[in-house]
């Protein structure tokens, strides 16, 4: 990484300029407060068309604005001499401050990590509050973070009903003159750090903006202003404590292409969330019997796997705190951290029902019934509260170093006015946001890994799924090799290889019977080490369900070889993914492994046919970073050394697959 992308913040008397090699904003804080220029800076882009307000508030149902100005003339494009002459907003606070900040964690307690990079914070006065708007630069990424802390004077109590974090009229991502069914969007990606039900997007609001006035589209329908806030709003009561709102990331892509935009995404997780990268191989028992899931340990110890999961369907109840249960699960996580094992189980939370009084009631019927997921205890109800309390109790009695949490809270309202933990529909959603990922730092503070089957990463969990439909792993063997990867080649767009978790069934799930299971393993090596290659080829893991890793020595001995191949090769096997071909059943599919150094790279390649197949291969290492001479290692050891190839020739065969290792000298 080069020096040049290492961030900084200037403050001079009438702005405040956040930038690094790659991107640079500047936020006006003399006469009003509004960002000017929002650019990439290598193609010098500006991305802002007009000016907005920093940050929109409601408190007491009542709209203050952190910036934003009057007497632009136009909205499609910015003059400097407009600058010069705009007013402030009639509903903008004023500005009392503005200094040098640091970054911050977007998991508020934990063991102390803070993303590389630099801050400033601009504050605004009301007679009742002040509110703080964080601004943040990272080094080596074209992003920018933001977020509100608003504090109630002594002696006052409001209600923060919405904070908008982020707004931006950005330039449009196309002009049409009749309305499109779909827009192309403004070429930016922005995150937040509330997402739930499946969607990075939860916060992430685009709409037209009819005040722009000289747009090309006739009704004025052009999506090209960008909010980030919660859907339901927030509806916190200070009662002594700040409000905090989530924090937005705005990431400027200086092109279309796809592999560079959604990797810079990816390094954006790899160093906000630096906890996505913990990768561990990962046995899902399904036993029930202590001598079975000593076996399982003993297995995993030996062939190198790395953590051991009590499943779905093993038995494990993380809500049974009774002190013969945690000393049974305590007797069984010791057994595993003296053979070198991370332990821990599942945990079922949303997609289930408890009772009329402690499930979500649906504000269109007053009843139960029609959440996300059918029916679900709402998490503020008493239930909920005592739920997380027990499920707290039993990680620290038995030290578990794993939870695997399903069916996470999706973001259900709940109309209940009964509910302890919220005061009504207008705040439901906040308060069960926020009393899951206080669990989920909590979790994050103790080095308890998180299988979470959402998008809860910038809140502490590790992994998601990658993406699969669980009915396929009952499809004969050979048709889960080609989705696996079709699954894996999808997923790794916008994730890291270690953030999402794919699927093996050792034993029968879902049907499908003998021709889908793996059981029993010797009998089906082929497959066996065809699903090791799918999985550790795109630098992933799979949640291996069964009892066992191997039922012969030539088991064993094929788990240990793919084990060792993984481990020698997890650096580059772990770095971000060049998409070449996705697989489609017909001929040679493969992905490219390039670390972040530029000095190591890794083709993986796949034949789903039942025929050898040899192809050329077309390598963008060069447009990847990779200079000088390369050292070509090949699976039999043989070792070349030239410019770094355009194209290499390989040969695969019949339902089997191949590996080349690149690497400057």
């Amino acid at each position: 990484m080069t020096s040049l992308a290492v961030a900084r913040v200037t403050i001079t008397a009438d702005q405040a300029v956040l930038e690094n090699s790659l991107v640079r904003r500047v936020v006006r804080t003399h006469g009003f407060v509004g960002t000017i220029s929002f650019q990439r800076c290598e193609t010098g882009e500006e991305f802002v068309r007009t000016i907005e307000p920093e940050a929109k508030l409601v408190i007491d149902r009542r709209e203050y604005w952190l910036g934003g100005v009057t007497g632009l003339p136009n909205k499609a494009f910015l003059q400097q001499d407009w600058i010069a002459w705009a007013e402030p907003a009639p509903m903008a606070l004023r500005l009392v401050d503005v200094k040098q900040a640091s970054p911050q964690s977007s998991v508020p307690h934990g063991n102390g990590w803070v993303p590389e990079g630099k801050a400033c914070e601009l504050v605004f006065d009301h007679d009742d509050f002040t509110a703080s708007l964080h601004l943040e630069i990272y080094d080596h990424l074209p992003a920018i973070g933001k977020r509100v802390v608003i504090h109630a004077k002594p002696g006052k109590r409001i209600t923060v009903n919405q904070v908008v974090v982020e707004r931006l009229s950005l330039v449009e991502g196309e002009s049409e003159v009749e309305a499109n069914a779909v827009w192309r969007l403004p070429n930016v990606t922005a995150l937040s750090d509330m997402s739930f039900g499946g969607s990075r997007g939860t916060c992430i609001h685009w709409s037209p903006d009819e005040s722009y006035k000289t747009q090309v589209n006739y009704l004025l329908k052009t999506p090209c202003v960008l909010e980030v806030r919660p859907p339901f709003g927030m509806h916190q009561a200070t009662d002594g404590a700040d409000v905090r709102s989530v924090t937005s990331y705005v990431l400027l892509h200086k092109g279309t292409n796809r592999e560079e935009n959604t990797l810079e995404q990816r390094r954006l997780y790899r160093r906000l969330a630096p906890w996505v990268l913990d990768n561990p191989l990962m046995l899902h028992v399904v036993s029930n019997d202590d001598q079975e899931i000593r076996r399982a340990i003993d297995q995993a110890s030996e062939c190198g796997f790395e953590m051991v999961i009590m499943s779905f369907g093993s038995g494990l109840n993380m809500e049974d705190v009774s002190p013969a249960n945690i000393s049974r699960w305590r007797t069984l996580r010791e057994y595993a951290s003296r053979k070198g094992i991370r332990f821990g189980g599942y945990s079922l939370l949303a997609s289930r029902r408890i009772s009329d009084e402690h499930d979500v009631i649906n504000p269109q019927t007053g009843k139960t019934g029609g959440a996300i997921f059918g029916n679900s205890p709402c998490l503020g109800s008493t239930w909920g509260v005592d739920y997380f309390d027990r499920l707290r109790t039993f990680i620290e009695g038995t030290g578990f170093q794993m939870l695997e949490h399903d069916g996470n809270y999706p973001g259900d309202q709940c109309a209940s006015t009964t509910h302890p933990g919220h005061r009504g529909l207008d705040d439901s959603q906040w308060n069960q946001y926020r009393q899951i990922t206080e669990f989920y730092h909590w979790c994050r503070a103790r080095g308890v890994f998180l299988n979470v089957p959402d998008y809860y990463h910038l809140n502490g969990s590790n992994k998601t799924g990658m993406g699969y439909r669980e009915t396929n792993w009952s499809l004969p063997r050979e048709q889960q090799h080609v989705h696996a990867r079709q699954n894996l080649f999808d997923g790794t767009w916008s994730k890291t290889p270690s953030m999402g978790w794919m699927f093996v069934p050792l034993v029968e799930y879902h049907g499908g019977g003998a021709a889908a299971t793996i059981e029993p393993l010797r009998d089906h090596l082929k497959d066996y080490e065809l699903h090791f290659a799918n999985t550790f080829g795109f630098g992933a893991q799979a949640c291996w369900r069964g009892t066992r890793l191997y039922d012969s020595p030539e088991t064993k001995a094929l788990v240990r070889r793919m084990v060792d191949w993984y481990k020698q090769n997890r650096v580059v096997l772990e770095s971000d993914i060049v998409h070449l071909r996705r697989a489609d059943g017909r001929r040679l599919d493969y992905v490219l492994h390039v670390a972040e150094s530029k000095k190591h790279a890794m083709l993986v390649v796949y034949n789903p046919t039942a025929a050898v197949l040899e192809e050329a291969v077309t390598l963008p290492l060069t447009a990847c970073g990779m200079r000088g001479r390369v050292a070509i290692i090949s699976p039999d050891g043989k070792r070349t050394v030239s410019r770094p190839p355009e194209v290499v020739k390989v040969k695969v065969p019949a339902g089997s697959w191949t590996w080349l290792r690149f690497s400057t000298e």
